[in-house]
């Protein structure tokens, strides 16, 4: 017998806690709304609290013997062709580190391209594996990196043929996406898993119009945030498992090993939620955003000074395999300003928030929640912004960003992620900070991907770049100095 995808069994289970009236003595503390603050009740909801309940001895039995989530997990599973399906309500950050440790171990390497999100970066430091960087595909042109090809992947492994694996994110916050199936050709004639950090695909299963999604590409790992690009809410993710090369309850015990005890059944129930909405009616949904990113594209294209990426800027011979279309990656290079100025003064005037921002790029994230309404609002307030570009005193003028080429922004790594990032630091004057080995991340925020790596000997035409980005406006929240009048450096000994 199939599937049943008409069913969601957290949110049916949650419906059932609350119609028989359950009395939990048990947290959380609030006890179903009744011991929350009126003032916070008045903003959230009640439904908020009264969802809020205990995963065992709550939503299910001690025992779990209702096989909620498992019931879930497969669901999901079946919906997207994967063997296996995990949730997690720490979002793709956690998950991201449960499969690379359950692919490699302290000590050994794993093939990461260089592209990679920070918690990547996180689960190299906490597991003390060791990086072989595979180079993004670099358009000198725009400044734009896009994902590894497949060729670049297959020399890492001709050089480290005892690297335990690869990890390649697919697609870039900018839209851009690998070539999934050629990598996981190169990792299978060698034995190796492939991971895939797709957090910015959850959508692509559910239209054939969209990239390749990693589970049909052949990946042996895929990571996604239903939070994203789905309807779930903020750290609700999920990880997917395919094929004999890693263990489904190694993979369960590395997620154990680094979640949470006390998941929030909300974040269960938007995943469930977003699974039957999407097996239900995903494709004329995405089919309804894909056209009216379509229209929306073509309208932003008419504004002077804009430009939008799309598939012909982004795809080819060096550059991507391919492209999604919802991320309306805008260039207005050619305003006079940069994406940081714009950003905040769409958010000033127009109380419009934009996903990513650059020193030349602003973009705007659709999804199938997007309408005529949502989308005539943006439009409105792109347009002001031309208009106001040259003569807006918070547009003009805006500091210049040193982008280095992409050679100038690699750095030696010196040491290993995990043992300059626990060494001994000291701090010392950015303008000092040359040649000494980095003992911090430094990630421009969004869309998160480091600059500075723990361990990598650092140059000039890297701080310069950072330095100057932070006088444009550049955001740096994992900087110890966020200022960066000052750099953590592994400290002389």
């Amino acid at each position: 017998m199939g599937a049943n995808h008409a069913e969601a069994p957290v949110l049916e289970a949650l419906a059932r806690y609350q119609n028989v009236d359950e009395l939990g003595f048990t947290p959380p503390g609030h006890k179903h709304a009744r011991g929350a603050d009126p003032r916070a009740r008045a903003v959230l909801g009640d439904a908020v609290f009264f969802g809020d309940v205990l995963a065992n001895g709550g939503l299910d039995d001690r025992l779990t013997r209702g096989r909620v989530l498992a019931r879930a997990e497969r669901l999901m599973a079946d919906a997207v062709h994967a063997d296996h399906t995990f949730f997690s309500t720490c979002g793709s950050s956690l998950s991201v580190k449960a499969a690379m440790l359950a692919v490699t171990c302290p000590g050994h390497r794993l093939l990461v391209g260089r592209d990679a999100h920070k918690s990547v970066i996180a689960g190299l430091i906490l597991s003390g594996v060791e990086p072989v960087w595979v180079e993004p595909q670099w358009d000198t042109a725009r400044h734009i990196a896009h994902p590894p090809s497949t060729a670049a992947y297959e020399k890492a492994f001709a050089e480290h043929p005892d690297a335990d694996g690869a990890l390649v994110t697919s697609p870039t916050p900018y839209g851009a996406a690998a070539d999934l199936g050629g990598i996981a050709d190169v990792c299978h004639r060698l034995g190796k898993p492939l991971i895939v950090d797709e957090a910015w695909g959850a959508h692509l299963p559910f239209h054939d119009e969209l990239p390749a999604w990693a589970m049909d590409a052949g990946a042996d790992i895929c990571v996604t945030s239903i939070h994203k690009m789905g309807s779930g809410l903020e750290q609700g993710s999920v990880f997917h498992l395919q094929g004999d090369l890693i263990d489904p309850a190694e993979l369960a015990s590395r997620a154990d090993l680094l979640g949470t005890t006390s998941p929030n059944v909300l974040i269960y129930a938007g995943i469930d939620a977003w699974r039957r909405q999407m097996v239900q009616h995903g494709r004329e949904l995405i089919g309804g955003a894909l056209e009216l990113a379509a229209r929306t594209r073509a309208a932003i294209e008419e504004i002077d000074g804009f430009h939008v990426d799309d598939a012909t800027d982004y795809c080819g011979p060096d550059l991507a395999a391919d492209f999604d279309p919802l991320p309306l990656v805008m260039d207005i290079g050619a305003l006079g300003t940069t994406g940081y100025r714009a950003a905040d003064w769409l958010r000033a005037h127009h109380h419009i928030d934009a996903h990513l921002f650059d020193h030349r790029r602003i973009s705007a994230q659709l999804t199938h929640a997007d309408d005529e309404r949502t989308t005539a609002r943006l439009l409105t307030a792109l347009r002001d912004l031309a208009d106001h570009a040259d003569r807006a005193a918070e547009l003009r003028d805006a500091p210049q960003v040193a982008v280095p080429t992409p050679a100038g922004l690699r750095m030696d790594q010196a040491r290993l992620p995990r043992d300059a990032y626990f060494a001994p630091p000291e701090k010392v004057p950015t303008a000092e900070a040359v040649g000494r080995i980095a003992a911090e991340m430094i990630t421009p925020y969004p869309p998160g991907i480091p600059v500075v790596l723990p361990g990598e000997r650092l140059t000039e035409p890297v701080l310069e770049y950072l330095v100057t980005g932070v006088e444009a406006g550049m955001f740096l929240p994992d900087a110890a100095d966020r200022g960066l009048r000052t750099v953590r450096v592994v400290a002389d000994t």
